[in-house]
């Protein structure tokens, strides 16, 4: 993705913590950054109405802890976008694709549910994957731009609700994706060989920032592949995924430092969210979280996950509809929404331990990412 040199990136993505830290008065010595808009791309993890405005909305009980009905993002509550806005000063991202209620004067968000790196070969029906990659974002990403700008000068509410020129280059930009396209592959019938042995053709497709999570750990894998017990970890995760997840996170750092090469102008920060989400599983009781594998919304079974009764699912008894895809009572206690996604609990976790950019690369805190070290 060809964006302007002057542009801020802020690259979200799993892989190996850095420990390297910043002289603190350099720190010190600088203001805050301030982003008037933020413009972000990814998939499920930060969609925030995307997927709802193309294809319906994301039904109840989704949204409810904090928005107290669905507010477009696969969850109960907010997503790590909305915890970053909301830390920046900024309101919440209106999805690109929501023509209902939109103000993008602060950025917009092009992340739709379900999307993967590489297009995929099948509808959304039939795989449960969207067909808005990450090719089609930048696509809707390029045509935004330009038409923003002609729209705005009708003057009016056109001029307020859309962002001005120099927001693009001064703007924080995020990417969220590369989950959906190793679970693709494991959907498939490959093994984690053959998932292992196409992840550097994901990672050439682009010349952009994406990223990858401990796979292992979401409850609609774990039930969905057969793991044998010796490639369980003492967590309750399987191992064979996760690992490729790393593999696949060792080669992006590849493509970051290209990046930083090929975009001398650009503040670029690696993000280890995949450390910080692995340590919510595996030590989530001594953060307060009781359930760290076991889905809070959804239906039987080892995880409380059944992918065809998923979250607010609803059976016929009698004549009558019968909810059986039902939230816990105490989602706060949840590391797992619905078998795919994290709670607002969770993510808000995850929020706190990488905000202060002690898991980034350079180690820069979220409000200082707009400079260069």
């Amino acid at each position: 993705m060809a964006f302007g040199l002057s542009s801020i990136f802020v690259i979200t993505i799993f892989a190996v913590s850095f420990t390297n830290l910043a002289p603190v008065s350099l720190v010190l010595a600088r203001k805050p950054c301030r982003f008037p808009a933020i413009f972000n791309f990814g998939d499920s993890n930060s969609d925030t109405g995307g997927l709802s405005a193309a294809f319906g909305q994301a039904p109840p009980p989704n949204g409810f802890s904090y928005f107290g009905a669905p507010a477009g993002r696969y969850t109960d509550g907010r997503l790590l976008i909305d915890f970053i806005a909301e830390s920046l000063g900024l309101s919440y991202l209106s999805a690109f694709l929501d023509s209902v209620g939109t103000n993008f004067s602060h950025g917009a968000n092009f992340a739709t549910a379900g999307s993967t790196i590489r297009p995929q070969n099948t509808t959304l029906q039939q795989s449960g994957f969207s067909p808005i990659s990450l090719n089609v974002q930048f696509y809707e990403f390029n045509d935004f731009h330009a038409r923003t700008q002609v729209v705005r000068k009708r003057g009016g509410v056109f001029e307020i609700l859309m962002p001005k020129k120099e927001h693009f280059s001064n703007a924080l930009y995020t990417f969220d994706i590369g989950q959906n396209d190793l679970t693709a592959g494991y959907f498939s019938n490959m093994s984690t060989d053959d998932v292992k042995a196409y992840v550097p053709d994901v990672l050439n497709q682009f010349q952009t920032i994406i990223q990858a999570s401990p796979v292992g750990c979401l409850p609609y894998v774990m039930e969905r592949i057969p793991v044998l017990a010796g490639q369980i970890d003492d967590y309750g995760c399987a191992s064979p995924f996760n690992e490729v997840a790393q593999f696949f996170n060792r080669g992006l750092k590849k493509i970051v430092e290209q990046l930083r090469k090929n975009l001398p102008h650009a503040a670029i920060t690696y993000v280890d969210v995949y450390s910080v989400k692995y340590s919510l599983i595996s030590q989530g009781r001594k953060h307060g979280f009781k359930h760290p594998l076991r889905t809070c919304c959804g239906h039987g079974g080892k995880y409380n996950y059944n992918k065809n009764l998923g979250c607010g699912a609803k059976v016929n008894k009698h004549g009558k509809e019968v909810l059986v895809g039902a939230p816990c009572k105490d989602p706060w206690t949840y590391v797992n929404w619905d078998g795919v996604h994290f709670t607002e609990a969770a993510n808000k976790y995850i929020f706190e331990r990488i905000v202060d950019g002690s898991l980034s690369d350079p180690p820069t805190p979220l409000n200082m990412a707009c400079y260069k070290n």
